[in-house]
């Protein structure tokens, strides 16, 4: 059996989906988004040829498919958006929450996903509010992103929301009011508000029949079932936590794409695949978060991998309250103007792609990489398929 070290998702792709599709059916999007991933960068999606005016040289850049599931096209969006962010960060505390729910109910949220994902931001988003506005807490608005995982770091199915949260806020007469340091909320309180707030939209989706049962969760059509769930869930103590406070709104703006682009994997986990296996990176969580290789079927991984690609036009990354698109240009700005902190810049703000690459990875693509001559972009011809191909030989 042959093990090749040196291999990407593109490559498990390649090798591992055609007979996955064979044996599945997967659904539209999954399809599209195998389709983008196994052609990134290949020339399938097109191709930019540039001469250089002094020496002739001929440069070819491949189009990617900017699939927001594939793992070469995450760098240049995370980068944009990142910096997007800037001009809304403030030197104030921030706070990074975790809201997760039971495994449970990972069956009928599967079999809903934008439906029961959609119910994730509104729980988590109504506990913040309600309980920010509460003033034996904080007493004020708060401002905050929501972003939703639908992973463990086996690829396992795991749907959570990971939310950036602004420590403080404006109370009633439009001041300033935060904790001084500390997180203003009681996780107990928080994982309790929001363990109500979902099961109850949960209960009422079932209702008025909304919600449809596949697979595992056929037997939740059943009433009694389902209130067996409901009780079950109910009962469980909701894992909500806080992880560690940002020191400087600089680590905020740098901590923010760590979860805001990341997909299910990414290339450097892959550590080895053979002609029927992929084996991976993996977290142990009972060991402390060491890292362990994971051995699994190639179709496995891809049935793993295809479990966590969003609905079509699905948002995963959603402002509120003071950050929500209605209240930042004014509120930020009056929040900005009590701190009395600096506005952080956009730098690549109204810039073209040339111009943010040369900022960002110090590349000039308008230059030859081998004399410095201006690069002139080069018009198709009959002549140009001959050339394409003995360039990809």
């Amino acid at each position: 059996m042959i093990m090749e070290k040196s291999c990407t998702i593109q490559d498990v792709f390649e090798r591992f989906y055609p007979s996955y599709e064979k044996r599945n059916s997967p659904p539209a999007h999954h399809r599209k988004t195998a389709y983008h991933i196994m052609n990134c960068k290949t020339g399938a999606f097109g191709v930019n040829i540039s001469v250089c005016e002094d020496c002739g040289c001929i440069s070819i850049h491949n189009n990617s498919c900017r699939s927001r599931c594939c793992p070469m096209c995450q760098e240049f969006p995370k980068e944009k958006w990142i910096d997007a962010q800037k001009e809304n960060v403030l030197d104030a505390p921030y706070y990074h929450v975790v809201f997760t729910v039971p495994e449970e109910l990972n069956s009928i949220i599967y079999s809903n996903q934008k439906l029961l994902y959609d119910v994730l931001y509104h729980a988590a988003s109504s506990t913040l509010d309600e309980l920010a506005k509460d003033s034996k807490y904080l007493g004020a608005d708060i401002g905050y992103i929501c972003i939703l995982h639908t992973w463990g770091s086996a690829m396992n199915y795991h749907p959570h929301i990971h939310t950036i949260v602004l420590g403080g806020g404006l109370d009633k007469d439009s001041k300033w009011k935060d904790t001084g340091g500390k997180f203003f909320l009681p996780y107990g309180v928080i994982a309790k508000v929001f363990r109500g707030k979902y099961l109850c939209e949960l209960k009422s989706l079932w209702n008025d029949s909304r919600l449809e049962f596949h697979g595992t969760a056929e037997k939740y059509q059943n009433h009694y079932c389902f209130k067996g769930l409901l009780d079950e869930c109910y009962k469980k103590d909701w894992v909500a936590y806080c992880k560690e406070t940002f020191n400087g709104a600089q680590s905020v703006i740098n901590y923010l794409g760590k979860y805001t682009h990341r997909i299910a994997i990414s290339n450097h986990r892959i550590k080895s695949m053979t002609e029927a296996t992929v084996t991976y990176a993996v977290k142990d969580y009972k060991n402390k978060g060491q890292w362990k290789e994971k051995t699994v079927p190639g179709e496995e991984f891809i049935r793993r991998f295809l479990m966590h690609v969003p609905p079509k036009r699905f948002v995963r990354i959603r402002h509120y309250g003071l950050l929500s698109c209605r209240n930042k240009s004014k509120k930020m700005t009056h929040c900005r103007n009590l701190l009395g902190c600096k506005k952080y810049i956009s730098a690549l703000k109204n810039r073209s792609a040339t111009e943010m690459i040369k900022l960002l990875y110090n590349i000039d693509v308008c230059r030859c990489s081998s004399c410095g001559g201006k690069m002139v972009p080069h018009l198709p011809d009959k002549h140009t398929p001959s050339v394409l191909a003995h360039m990809r030989c």
